[in-house]
């Protein structure tokens, strides 16, 4: 996770289009395992769920008695092994890493290591970086949260092998200690689920100053693309991060008591084959790349590797055929291609060529013509087809091929956005558990 080379912190919005749904989470059968949710009962304080293209999330208000049902009582964990991070519990803007007992589906990519941050996050990313705020991130309530202000303050977390829970208990802002103490969890689950509870909320999120610190409340994740530059002889790698989507959950929602279930959508990533890649109806656009044996839409974390191999021209060619599923799983040769009437064609094309042998000047003439207007009214075409789609295959196609024309907005140093430390191996934590006490 620690690299030395440069990272240059660009990130570009791919979120596509949002849509506001109406469908209903599964719900699942009553479970005495605390980690487990409950069937809930109608009530008018559960939002209709909100389809975010990756994932589907669901609001439970303070009365709804979900809310009570996801909050996980650390008072009946296995004290043995509830882990209090002694360096987070005591410090501000650092981050630690945490390993997984499970594999954690995030965004269709299977995660074994999550880096759990001070300030109310789980960052994401295999890479570290001094911008853990600014994508990549698992964050039930993003704030400058600084636990080393209250002694009661700590930073602790449970994973009992399906669900990794972590709890920012009796948290103060840095800047605006007065609002009082702030205790929230984030879950994620083995299933790809994730779940934030809040059990105190002081104030409301939209009182929380961001001028220091950014207020996020959601999920996020990017791709990184590998620049190499020569210098002096030498060869700098150079990275630069692009978001590709981001779950914005309504900060005005988030009170004392409520809970927020997010449920993963299917991706492309999940399927292992090519007619069930192509076939899938999933709402992406899913390509099956035969060099990488690959599902994908262009959009997760293999990007620079999907492009390297050369399936983003794979997939442009697919998209201008009309069977992809035979052109991409190769159950079509185009050079046996045949006709039944091949001797009636024969014959045709034998003619045919004579009389273009009779014409050559000419046809070449109409032919040259024709090429012309065809190749001014096909950039015509691709340019109005790029300008309103600008996330389509074929639009990532060229944009692959102009990264410095991507938009895309450059973070700069002293841009009031917090620089976070990771604390160094071997991480510092003590099993047990510990009376909390208010400050």
């Amino acid at each position: 996770m620690r690299d030395g080379t440069s990272v240059d912190m660009r990130y570009l919005h791919w979120t596509g289009r949002r849509l506001l749904g109406t469908a209903e989470l599964a719900k699942e059968p009553d479970n005495t395992d605390p980690l487990k949710e409950k069937n809930p009962e109608p009530s008018n304080q559960v939002q209709e769920a909100v389809d975010h293209s990756y994932y589907v999330s669901k609001m439970y208000g303070p009365r709804d008695r979900t809310s009570k049902d996801l909050w996980v009582n650390f008072d009946v964990m296995d004290k043995g092994k509830v882990k209090i991070h002694a360096i987070l519990s005591t410090t501000h803007r650092q981050a630690a890493s945490v390993s997984l007992s499970f594999d954690f589906p995030f965004y269709g990519h299977a995660l074994q290591e999550v880096t759990v941050a001070t300030g109310g996050f789980i960052y994401t990313g295999d890479m570290v970086h001094r911008m853990l705020t600014a994508a990549q991130y698992i964050a039930p309530l993003m704030a400058n949260f600084d636990p080393s202000i209250c002694r009661n303050s700590s930073v602790l977390y449970f994973d009992n092998g399906t669900a990794l829970v972590v709890q920012w208990d009796h948290v103060h802002l840095q800047d605006n200690y007065n609002l009082g103490s702030f205790t929230f969890q984030a879950a994620l689950h083995s299933d790809g689920r994730i779940i934030f509870a809040y059990k105190e909320v002081p104030v409301p999120v939209s009182w929380i100053d961001s001028t220091n610190h950014p207020v996020k409340v959601g999920l996020s994740d990017a791709f990184v693309v590998f620049h190499r530059i020569q210098q002096l002889h030498t060869d700098v790698h150079k990275r630069t991060i692009y978001e590709y989507h981001r779950v914005d959950l309504l900060k005005d929602q988030i009170s004392s008591s409520t809970a927020v279930e997010m449920r993963p959508l299917p991706t492309c990533l999940q399927f292992p084959s090519c007619d069930s890649c192509i076939s899938s109806q999933i709402g992406f656009q899913c390509s099956w790349c035969s060099r990488l044996q690959r599902c994908s839409s262009g959009f997760d974390r293999h990007r620079q590797e999907w492009v390297d191999s050369g399936c983003s021209s794979q997939s442009l060619l697919v998209a201008v055929n009309s069977s992809p599923t035979e052109r991409q799983c190769g159950s079509l040769s185009l050079l046996s291609v045949t006709s039944n009437k091949g001797t009636t064609e024969g014959l045709a094309a034998q003619q045919e060529k004579e009389e273009i042998e009779e014409g050559k000047a000419h046809a070449g003439l109409i032919a040259g013509i024709l090429l012309s207007l065809l190749s001014m009214t096909t950039v015509v075409m691709v340019t109005f087809y790029l300008y309103h789609h600008p996330t389509s295959t074929v639009s990532l196609f060229f944009l692959e091929r102009r990264p410095n024309h991507w938009p895309s907005m450059k973070f700069l140093q002293g841009s009031g956005n917090p620089a976070y430390a990771e604390v160094e191996p071997p991480i510092q934590e003590k099993e047990g558990f510990v009376v909390i006490q208010q400050c």
